[in-house]
């Protein structure tokens, strides 16, 4: 029996891919000539599935049992499904005309962001750029061939890959630009593609009732042999193919990737907790070289750090020219992290298997693709546009007044990218106790980070502190009906946004303060409908000084804490009153 290194077969030859690359192109020079009057055309994708029912739907694992050595090339055909799936996703194709595999993707480049990937090639399973689309067409083919759909061009592979479809005859092979897969219906048809963490999907939608096709005829194994060999399992080292294979690519089964923007002390921890060694950590800044502190994130040791500068530079520049509420300043936010996404998309390796992604990166992530064939944790750093937007409309309803409340609602397809992609996400983390209970058993929840305590000195006249501008979502409409009710307390506040004319505490007992204030403040009060990342108040509860907050707050549990109902100024101010006069200890007779 011939050992692995010294097979029974002859090595490849460079000759032989020589000839077999002039085929090729005469093969391709004549498809666009016989094509220059019959090309079929290049149909547009719509985003919206509409009401057409699904009439066939086919799925395939993407990863299988892969061995070290068979991973790299395994990625690289994952990330060339990634690609391939943007340009067929949602394809409308109408009735009666063509659709071509070829003519709606294109040819597959390095400049496109194909990669090497296992094609079948004369009898080898060899490395190509856009290597593994013939997993994507024969998925494609046996979907239409359930939907009922006229299959105009179809081929199969020269040789069977044992465990494929191949063994069925429901393969279609493809290779640019001769070898295409090509349909056409009587009735308007959608097509859809989509990669889960697992599997390829695609499924067809159309309105029509079309029997579907006979079933196609197994072809013999004897006809379709199975592949002589295969780059990176076949051991002949000595082909010139192999080391294109192997020699770049280390016997890893891919790592994870941190794609990160503001610092969050507790997100930092979690992430340092969950890293590995090889992972890679994306971060918008350098906060050692620029002198950003919430860029200062603390990756381990071995992790490898790559940064986003230009697109993080650009978006700091934009924002310091921004108004401080209003659409215009929200547009131009979800702009900025759109191109950090998208800067972050297309510096992911084909060999990451796992992301742990940034909340306000998410939706622009999953337009891009990148996160099919992937699993991926979020951290949760607000509540989901959706539930934000509605907490926002019931804060509006409760005061039509405010000019703040109603300013912004983020477009419905970035709602649904989200959503969708909130769906497909594995764990949710988050500090934040609301957020975690309204995720349920989805959620990670992870300790605040608790500050250092201040040292302080209650001021006399006594105030309350609201660590917050005077705006409808952080609750100043409800703290200015409870302040009205005479707290015998005067209020000190943070920011110069306001309602404008709408201002809630004009004409009341209200100054603006800075941070420094909370020190000598005799309770820090934030009534707020929304409130992601209450710092001031985690450190009011650290230095002893008591809190009074909604549940919307997300706060921990605490001696100190006491909760209130949002859009209640009675209860608010009675449990102010309590707080800035407690009621003298009593003790229990003898």
């Amino acid at each position: 029996m011939p050992s692995r290194s010294q097979p029974d077969r002859d090595s490849p030859q460079r000759w032989q891919a020589g000839l077999f690359l002039v085929k090729t192109r005469i093969l391709q020079l004549r498809r666009a000539i016989a094509d220059r009057s019959t090309r079929p055309p290049r149909h547009p994708a719509s985003p919206h599935p509409g009401p057409d029912p699904v009439v066939a739907v086919r799925q395939a694992p993407l990863w299988r049992d892969i061995s070290p050595v068979e991973f790299p090339l395994t990625a690289g055909k994952v990330e060339n499904l990634r690609r391939a799936a943007r340009a067929f996703h949602g394809v409308e194709v109408p009735a009666g005309q063509v659709f071509s595999f070829w003519r709606q993707l294109g040819r597959t480049t390095r400049r496109k962001g194909f990669t090497s990937g296992r094609e079948l090639r004369e009898g080898c399973m060899v490395p190509a750029i856009g290597g593994g689309l013939c997993q994507l067409s024969g998925l494609i083919y046996q979907a239409a061939v359930e939907a009922g759909l006229e299959i105009v061009e179809r081929h199969a592979h020269s040789r069977i890959v044992p465990g494929s479809s191949a063994e069925q005859d429901l393969d279609a092979t493809v290779f640019w630009n001769y070898v295409d897969l090509r349909l056409r219906s009587r009735d308007a048809w959608r097509l859809e593609v989509e990669l889960t963490a697992a599997d390829l999907v695609v499924r067809i939608r159309s309105a029509g009732d079309a029997a579907p096709a006979p079933a196609p005829v197994a072809a013999t194994p004897a006809n379709r042999p199975a592949p002589s060999g295969d780059c990176l399992s076949c051991g002949m080292t000595e082909c010139f193919r192999h080391p294109a294979a192997t020699a770049a690519h280390a016997p890893a089964m891919g790592h994870s990737t941190f794609l990160l923007d503001a610092r969050w002390p507790e997100f930092d921890r979690w992430c340092r907790q969950h890293s590995r060694e090889n992972d890679r950590w994306f971060i918008p800044l350098d906060g050692r070289r620029w002198k950003k502190p919430a860029y200062q994130w603390s990756p381990p040791p071995g992790a490898r750090v790559l940064h986003a500068t230009i697109p993080t530079l650009f978006r700091s520049f934009r924002q310091r020219r921004l108004p401080q509420q209003g659409a215009i300043r929200q547009r131009a936010l979800l702009q900025g992290d759109r191109d950090l996404a998208e800067a972050y998309a297309a510096m992911v390796d084909p060999r990451c298997r796992h992301l742990v992604i940034a909340q306000n990166l998410l939706p622009h992530l999953w337009r891009t693709g990148v996160l099919g064939g992937r699993t991926f944790d979020v951290l949760m750093q607000r509540w989901p546009i959706e539930e934000l937007q509605r907490r926002l409309d019931l804060a509006k309803q409760a005061h039509p007044r405010s000019t703040t409340l109603g300013d912004f609602r983020a477009d419905r397809s970035l709602i649904r990218e989200e959503t969708e992609a909130l769906a497909a996400a594995g764990r949710l983390i988050t500090p934040h106790r609301a957020i975690a209970a309204h995720f349920g058993d989805r959620a990670w929840r992870v300790d605040w980070e608790m500050p250092e305590p201040l040292a302080t000195q209650p001021a006399d006249p006594p105030f309350i502190f609201l660590p917050a501008s005077r705006l409808g979502r952080k609750g100043a409409f409800e703290l200015a009906a409870a302040l009205q009710e005479g707290l015998g307390a005067g209020l000190k506040h943070l920011g110069r946004a306001t309602e404008g004319d709408a201002d809630p505490f004009a004409g009341l007992q209200a100054s603006p303060g800075t941070a420094a204030d909370l020190a000598s403040a005799r309770a820090l009060v934030l009534p707020a409908w929304i409130e992601h990342q209450p710092r001031l108040a985690l450190l009011a509860l650290a230095s002893g000084i008591p809190v009074v907050a909604t549940r919307e707050c997300g706060l921990p549990p605490h001696p100190l804490l006491h909760e209130v109902p949002a859009h209640d100024p009675a209860a608010l101010a009675a449990v102010i009153r309590a707080v800035l006069h407690p009621a003298p200890a009593t003790c229990a007779a003898s």
